[in-house]
């Protein structure tokens, strides 16, 4: 049997409703739409108009419950989150146009939500480049930057911090860090006190190599401000501070260890966030235990957590293709195939 043919644009277009035909002409005119945009708009009108013809429903009786069929159908037949959460903006607008024109009682697609885009994998640093970042040192550096840089690099990877904890880190627990909600390094205890989101504190275990670098950084802390400057009295306690006697920025940490990790030699491009990645990353990879992570970053639920166990399947998975004399699947000469991550872990 001969399958039928697809009906073209056209054809599809010339059998809209009227009440489309007025909204297309309108947002045409009102927005002045180039031609391709035009028929953007119309064909996600069209497929509005195919899903009410196969639900028996004519179009301004369409209702919420309908709307939310329609979307599940779509994430059904594998469109995107972001692919359905535009054609129900599109829809969206043709019904807020209708019911502007008391054309429809209220708008069903108000309210009405498309599935969640998933969230992309954070971008970790494998251990071997990692300590290579943190370890490295620039013999062309400036001493006092190439301490603190360094001293913000370990503790960065050793504690996990977002980058809003690591500059706001003072020397001491005093009255005004407390009353600023500030942290504070310990360095004889070896923790960090944390401020974290919502004013939450944690206390993190500081690791040798990140003291030892803070103790090389804070020997040379004041003794290099440029020109007369003088430690600025709201940072006297600042743990980093910059030439001019101010607390570090979060832009200076960013630009800083981008940076540095262009001088490593590192490929990845190298911000904050990566470190933490990495260090949770890292974490739990040797420890396994996800309920220590969550503590150590910060995590009210276990669920932000949960997303470093993707990363740790994905470590696994190359070990296993890597390393198990059964994973080579493909013939004498090719290069094997990577092994797949399930399509619910993978990235949208």
């Amino acid at each position: 049997m001969q399958e039928r043919e697809q009906p073209s644009f056209e054809e599809q277009y010339a059998q809209l409703p009227e009440v489309v035909h007025s909204y297309l002409e309108h947002v045409r005119v009102q927005k002045r739409l180039a031609e391709r945009t035009h028929t953007l708009y119309a064909l996600d009108l069209i497929k509005l108009q195919s899903f009410a013809q196969a639900a028996a429903q004519e179009l301004l009786t369409l209702q919420p419950s309908h709307i939310r069929r329609f979307a599940a159908q779509m994430h059904g037949a594998g469109r995107s989150a972001r692919g359905i959460a535009l054609i129900l903006s599109g829809w969206r607008s043709f019904f807020r146009w209708a019911a502007q024109r008391e054309l429809v009682p209220f708008n069903p697609v108000e309210g009405v939500r498309g599935p969640k885009a998933a969230k992309p994998l954070p971008k970790a640093l494998a251990v071997d480049y990692a300590v290579q970042l943190a370890s490295f040192q620039n013999p062309e550096a400036d001493p006092w930057m190439e301490a603190r840089d360094v001293a913000m690099t370990e503790l960065l990877y050793s504690c996990g911090l977002r980058v809003a904890e690591l500059v706001g880190l003072d020397l001491r627990p005093d009255q005004q860090s407390r009353h600023e909600g500030r942290g504070w390094i310990d360095l004889e205890a070896g923790d960090a006190h944390v401020q974290g989101k919502g004013s939450k504190r944690r206390i993190v275990p500081v690791g040798r190599m990140a003291i030892e670098a803070l103790q090389r950084w804070l020997a040379l802390r004041s003794s290099a401000l440029v020109g007369t400057a003088q430690l600025k009295a709201q940072d006297e306690a600042a743990l980093f501070v910059g030439r001019r006697g101010e607390r570090l920025s979060a832009q200076s940490v960013w630009s800083r260890l981008k940076q540095r990790g262009q001088q490593a030699g590192l490929a990845t491009g190298v911000h904050p966030h990566v470190l933490r990645h990495s260090f949770a990353s890292h974490m739990l990879q040797s420890s396994g235990d996800l309920r220590a992570v969550q503590e150590l970053l910060g995590h009210s639920s276990i669920a932000t957590t949960q997303i470093y166990t993707r990363l740790d399947f994905q470590h696994l998975a190359q070990a296993y293709e890597k390393a198990h004399p059964r994973a080579q699947r493909s013939s004498v000469g090719e290069t094997p195939a990577p092994l797949r991550v399930p399509d619910d872990e993978e990235q949208n």
